[in-house]
């Protein structure tokens, strides 16, 4: 599952690039992003800066209420649950990205491996959308399994990449036309294995990806 990725780019270049209308000015997002934070999505025609992860209700031993967890990730197979199910036939979007990452490694010591597409300085994966009272509007990245495609040898799962000829159809097709777009991303991947912890330390200004995201 993806709780990191990397978005490099500007609000107007992802706008050129998508043929959207360009949105998101003065919002603060980094290069990297992580849940809870905000990021860029290319929804209902535009550019718009949401926050990474649909909200979660908690609460505690006693019934009280705790701060809400961001769920980032939608798993394909659960887009029909009561938790998904309104933003996947109404609200899909593109999230742009120019690579994400997974943790490997022993526990304790895992390091950060990106992907990407090769020779590709941004490229669209699946995603969702909802306003919500939490956070405003906030957005979901939708996974798959990864079997059968180079990502597998890093994560069981993956986000859903989209070829640039269906980025329509994810956002405006049936929803079971859409589904049938949830498949590995059986084209080339780069794979990048660094020694860069997956958590960053106390003392640096991002936060560390949080575990876990998946729903």
């Amino acid at each position: 599952m993806c709780n990191l990725y990397r978005m490099t780019r500007t609000a107007a270049e992802v706008a050129k690039w998508f043929a959207a209308v360009e949105g998101g000015e003065g919002a603060n997002f980094a290069a990297e992003a992580y849940p809870g934070y905000t990021g860029l999505v290319v929804a209902e025609g535009g550019v718009r800066a949401m926050t990474w992860g649909f909200p979660l209700a908690l609460t505690g031993a006693k019934g009280q209420p705790l701060k809400p967890r961001p769920v980032n990730n939608a798993r394909s197979d659960r887009l029909a649950t009561p938790f998904w199910r309104n933003a996947f036939e109404t609200r899909r979007c593109l999230i742009p990205l120019t690579a994400w990452a997974e943790a490997e490694g022993p526990k304790g010591r895992m390091t950060r491996s990106w992907l990407s597409l090769p020779e590709t300085p941004l490229f669209a994966v699946a995603g969702l959308w909802r306003p919500s009272a939490e956070w405003g509007d906030c957005y979901a990245m939708v996974m798959t399994p990864s079997e059968g495609c180079d990502a597998a040898g890093v994560h069981e799962r993956m986000p859903v990449v989209l070829a640039p000829a269906d980025h329509a159809r994810w956002l405006s097709a049936s929803s079971q036309e859409a589904h049938s777009l949830c498949r590995p991303w059986h084209g080339a991947l780069v794979i990048e294995r660094t020694t860069d912890p997956w958590a960053k330390s106390a003392a640096s200004t991002k936060p560390p990806p949080q575990q876990p995201g998946l729903f």
